[in-house]
């Protein structure tokens, strides 16, 4: 049985049983504790918490995950991966136990002909927790399994919690035999190889007030409402109903493996009897393809892009592990084009849209390759130089042992370059250097030591919303942003320090919550609106507005004059200018977005937003610079709407119904079961938001492009102003303009040749000056070797010259070196300033090396006078410092120092 079938299976199942089919998440979700989504029933966290009340009492669904925790497990074993599907079915506060098992072992058992999966009832083996009768007695009395086949288990493995106070409960969990090929007898708790756990129901009915582990916890009574969250791994599912080892080999994954190992002609499991236990590096590498592949189309087709924070280092590790597995297997051409798209074909029965966005996904996907190529050839040029360095290292070290790469070389490869450190391992061994590996784990532990202590800490700055629930649950935030700028209310909360208090004193910052507002909150890459609140005594200021828990609005505020209380009324007074540049940039963000794929197809999609008053900027897929021509094009497009006045409407239906109109839904938002559709002249721009607009186009004024860039691996930026922000930018360049006209005596339309031509006497003049300026050198070079001295004969030539920048002194230092020959050994110093700080440079021949004279040691000699620092090889290195007027006591010190070198 296909996965898509299983998951079809479950969800129709489901539905049968009077449960909503809720649609996956993106992985991408709006929880700040939370890279990804990592569980299935992450989307009902604010049901089963209290913050939101949903429209339905069963729920069922198949949730994308991601977990990255054993992200270097992966491939090692047949458990460990990053991308899973969790099946799931939930009850909020209507079936319990007795229903939620009869379920599962209905859907288990049923013969496939009759829509189940058909297993095997006596293949089956439940668990309970060690103290749960009730659940014990469901699955022997009423299943009727055999009681020598139900194993009480601990808390460790059968008891469920946030980790946080919160719902907890016992669980249930049920394992299938696999045979006695995978193991022992004896059940779960004998061997979890054998028996593999397919299902977990949870029975979520106790209020936890303190989860010090997760088997130590405080029980502080019953739920008032007891809860139901199953879980189904189907990937889990697809191995038994496939009869295949492990998640590698379904049909899902194991066309990408396939692929894989034609490509680089290695064969799966070829050098293991059983290909589910080999841990063969080849074997490895082909399951971290496999597995990597799939998990970054997911990624990129929720939205994530590659970079070097958060989610986009994620995936960016991810794609690199992957092209770095496939050179380890002996590809080193492109390989993501060849892979990419079997995972798609397989996912997208699934995913469906994952083929309709193939264009993007694809192309972020390869311009991350290409960019990981061009890393590998430029940190191949850096380890060349860091062996180097050992190798000198080891050489000056009398005795020492083979050539070491240090740990903060290595660190600085991986966590700079993005050179993975098997790499490194392997490039420096075939160079005959060790690597220091412990230190560089040591350097990868202290940092992922900080990521999590600001993990916590931001946490702790989001984690603590129970002050927000309790204002939650005396009722949602009436919100009239769309309708008016001033609303009467009444205080319902006030804030400080994150904690709740009666009233807020004239100078105090803190957050109000009313009851009403026509505040805008900050969501959906526009900036929340400014202006103030009238109170009986005074007014506050209003410096941002956010939305801590779902339904709820806070403004932050900073007191002004009079003190403000709990029960007051209030007004709230949105600033009408603040909120109409705010305006015109969401519009305008819309109509550039729809310019944008006009001028370069539907592939070009929005991945990310930013408007405040009469700014905008937008992300969106591409992978190369756009041509002056083309953003000329795109502007043009974009002003043309505004010129055409088109109407702005907002219209609300369904997530599907939206989709199915052709509005787009822009990555990295979640949205419920209604949402909001803004149009902009019909079907020429239908986006999900829910943001604030004008009415017609036109209303925006003037629309003037002002910069692209690129922000990532297949992303671009496009950064824009609007109405009267576009008119002064527009002024400020005719001022530029003006100003340059009057500098150069010309017109504007002749500006570009009159500058051209300036600048092309500006480089020849330069260069006759560079010309001049060798000619200059070459006759002061023949004086200078004339004036040579003898220091215990070592002839030294020692000079310093402001006019002289670095790299006309080691120019000048190695023509002198020539001059000079090798006879006899010979030293060259020769000094200048370069920006306005000293520089040294020391040249030596080979007769002075066997003196032991050698540059290196005599530029740190020369950079300790200046106050700096140098370095570099025996025959060559240069150095500087802060002070220029010490460069002759600098080259005496040198002078003084070969003398004393050669006599001691």
């Amino acid at each position: 049985m296909e996965t898509a079938e299983i998951r079809r299976r479950w969800l129709q199942f489901f539905e049968g049983k009077g449960h909503t089919v809720v649609p996956s998440a993106p992985l991408i979700y709006d929880d700040p504790n939370l890279l990804f989504v990592n569980a299935g029933m992450v989307p009902f966290k604010p049901y089963f918490l209290g913050q939101a009340t949903p429209t339905f009492t069963r729920a069922t669904s198949v949730q994308k995950c991601v977990r990255t925790g054993d992200i270097e497990e992966v491939g090692k074993t047949s458990r460990h991966g990053t991308f899973f599907q969790m099946n799931g079915n939930f009850s909020f506060g209507d079936y319990f136990k007795e229903d939620a098992i009869k379920f599962a072992w209905e859907l288990l058992t049923t013969h496939q002909s009759q829509g189940g999966y058909g297993l095997d009832a006596d293949r089956l083996w439940p668990t309970v927790f060690e103290s749960d009768d009730e659940a014990y007695a469901i699955w022997k009395d009423v299943i009727g399994v055999d009681a020598a086949r139900i194993t009480r288990r601990d808390a460790n493995d059968n008891y469920w919690s946030m980790g946080v106070p919160g719902p907890g409960g016992p669980c249930s969990e049920i394992f299938f035999d696999r045979g006695a090929e995978y193991g022992v007898e004896g059940g779960p708790a004998v061997d979890e190889d054998r028996y593999m756990e397919i299902w977990n129901l949870v029975f979520m009915q106790y209020e936890l007030s303190a989860v010090r582990s997760k088997a130590d916890f405080d029980v502080a009574g019953e739920l008032p409402r007891r809860n139901i969250d199953t879980g189904m791994g189907l990937e889990r599912m697809a191995s038994v109903l496939q009869g295949v080892d492990n998640l590698y080999e379904i049909d899902e994954v194991y066309p990408v493996l396939d692929m894989a190992a034609e490509m680089t002609g290695k064969r799966y499991g070829a050098n293991s009897g059983q290909s589910a236990a080999s841990s063969h590096p080849d074997d490895v590498h082909l399951r971290v393809v496999a597995d990597h592949v799939r998990s970054s189309l997911m990624l990129i087709g929720d939205g994530v892009t590659p970079g070097n924070e958060g989610r986009g280092y994620v995936l960016r590790r991810m794609l690199r592990r992957a092209v770095r597995a496939m050179r380890l297997l002996g590809y080193a051409d492109p390989a993501l084009p060849h892979l990419v798209p079997i995972s798609m074909e397989r996912m997208s029965q699934s995913y469906p849209e994952l083929k309709t966005d193939f264009a993007r996904i694809s192309q972020i996907a390869y311009a991350e390759e290409e960019a990981f190529r061009r890393t590998l050839v430029a940190g191949t040029t850096i380890l060349d130089t860091a062996v180097a360095k050992a190798r000198q290292a080891t050489d000056q070290q009398a005795g020492s042992d083979k050539p070491v790469l240090t740990g903060d070389q290595a660190f600085s490869l991986h966590d700079t370059y993005g050179f993975p450190i098997d790499l490194t391992l392997e490039m420096a061994a075939e160079q005959g250097v060790s690597v220091d590996e412990a230190g560089f784990r040591r350097l990868m532990d202290e940092q992922r030591q900080r990521a999590k202590a600001d993990a916590k800490a931001k946490k702790a700055g989001h984690g603590d919303v129970a002050v927000w629930t309790q204002l939650r649950e005396a009722g949602a935030t009436e919100f009239l942003a769309y309708e008016t700028l001033q609303a009467e209310a009444s205080v319902r909360g006030l804030v400080a320090n994150g904690s709740a208090v009666e009233q807020l004193e004239p100078g105090q910052s803190g957050q109000v919550v009313l009851d009403r507002t026509s505040f805008y909150a900050e969501s959906g890459g526009q900036i929340a609106d400014e202006g103030i609140i009238v109170t009986p005594a005074g007014r506050l200021k209003v410096v941002d507005v956010q939305r801590p828990v779902k339904g709820l609005i806070a403004h932050t505020v900073e007191v002004l004059d009079g003190p403000v209380r709990v029960g007051e009324g209030v007004q709230t007074q949105v600033d009408p200018e603040w909120r109409i540049s705010a305006c015109q940039a969401h519009s305008g963000t819309h109509v550039v977005h729809a310019a944008l794929r006009e001028v370069l197809g539907p592939s070009a999609l929005q991945s990310g937003s930013y408007n405040k008053p009469g700014y905008l900027r937008l992300d969106f897929a591409w992978n190369s610079a756009l041509s002056p021509e083309t953003r000329s094009e795109i502007e043009e497009v974009s002003n043309l709407a505004l010129r055409r006045d088109l109407p702005v409407a907002a219209q609300y239906m369904t997530l599907p119904e939206a989709k199915e109109w052709g509005a787009i839904a822009l990555f990295g938002e979640t949205y419920d079961e209604q949402v909001r559709v803004i149009e902009i002249g019909g079907p020429w721009s239908r986006e999900l938001c829910g943001g604030t607009h004008v009415a017609h186009s036109s209303q925006i004024g003037a629309l003037t492009l002002t910069g692209e860039s690129s922000v990532g691996s297949g992303v671009r930026r496009l950064e824009a102003f609007v109405g009267i922000d576009a008119m002064r930018y527009l002024a400020k360049e005719r001022a530029l303009v003006a100003d340059l006209t009057s500098m150069t005596k010309a017109q504007p339309g002749e500006l570009k040749d009159k500058i051209s031509e300036m600048l092309t006497r500006i480089k020849d003049a330069e260069r006759e000056l560079a010309r001049l300026k060798q000619q200059q050198m070459a006759a002061a070079a023949g004086s200078l070797v004339e004036q040579a001295k003898d220091v215990f004969g070592v002839r030294f030539i020692g000079h310093h010259d402001d006019a002289i920048d670095a790299d006309a002194a080691r120019a000048m230092a190695t023509d002198l070196r020539a001059k000079l020959g090798d006879a006899t050994p010979s030293v060259v110093a020769v000094g200048g300033v370069s920006k306005g700080r000293p520089v040294i440079v020391i040249a030596t021949n080979a007769p002075a090396r066997e003196w032991r004279v050698k540059a290196g040691d005599l530029v740190k000699v020369a950079a300790g006078v200046l106050g700096g620092g140098g370095g570099g090889k025996p025959d060559l290195a240069q150095g500087g410092g802060q002070d220029a007027s010490k460069l002759g006591a600098a080259i005496a010190e040198v002078e003084h120092t070969v003398g004393r070198t050669v006599t001691n």
